[in-house]
């Protein structure tokens, strides 16, 4: 369990941060960007939380899908394991087949009740959903951080695939979102020209 009664240790005034072996890497690493992507990508998502009802069912997948982004910025800043390499252990929080394979089965539980897409959608429509477009695409940046991270080092490659089916499971809400309101807003290409 994590118990903080101090928050500024002064460790990383010289520009390095801990990972959770201990070692330490440059603030400007492609890992901290990565991670930096992630828990940005919570915020945003606590952000269109925020403009749901507390006690639906959509609210309670981004309560899940916030605790697993912890849990996925733990897994970044946790090297491979020389035993267990990226699986999971008692030393070490990793993301696991089961939590990528729930986010498919949201999405498809989501994605059956839609229209099949016949334009690319704007961002907007509800409030919620409008927030979570944004989410969606500080998830992808995440994604993108992570990948060039793994350029250079092991990552556990189920954080990778997480990232990914996570933008498409926000891309999906955000219809669902809209469903229930009216509908996407369409793009009209070169409507203003």
């Amino acid at each position: 369990m994590v118990k903080l009664n101090k928050i500024y240790t002064r460790t990383g005034d010289d520009g390095t941060t801990g990972l959770v072996d201990g070692s330490r890497i440059a603030k400007s690493d492609a890992l901290m960007a990565a991670i930096g992507d992630v828990d940005e990508a919570n915020s945003a998502i606590g952000i269109a939380a925020a403009a749901l009802a507390p006690d639906i069912a959509e609210a309670a997948m981004l309560a899940r899908i916030q605790n697993e982004l912890f849990d996925l910025g733990a897994d970044l800043a946790t090297p491979p394991d020389i035993q267990f390499g990226f699986g999971p252990s008692d030393m070490a929080l990793r993301i696991v087949p089961s939590q990528v394979a729930r986010l498919e089965d949201e999405i498809d539980g989501m994605n059956g009740a839609l229209d099949a897409l016949k334009s690319f959608i704007l961002p907007g429509g509800t409030e919620a959903a409008a927030r979570l477009h944004l989410a969606r695409a500080v998830t992808r940046r995440a994604e993108r951080a992570a990948v060039a991270a793994a350029a250079n080092r092991d990552l556990n490659p189920l954080a990778l695939t997480y990232l990914n089916r996570l933008s498409d499971h926000l891309f999906v809400f955000t219809r669902h979102l809209n469903a229930a309101a009216g509908g996407d807003i369409l793009w009209k290409p070169g409507a203003t020209r």
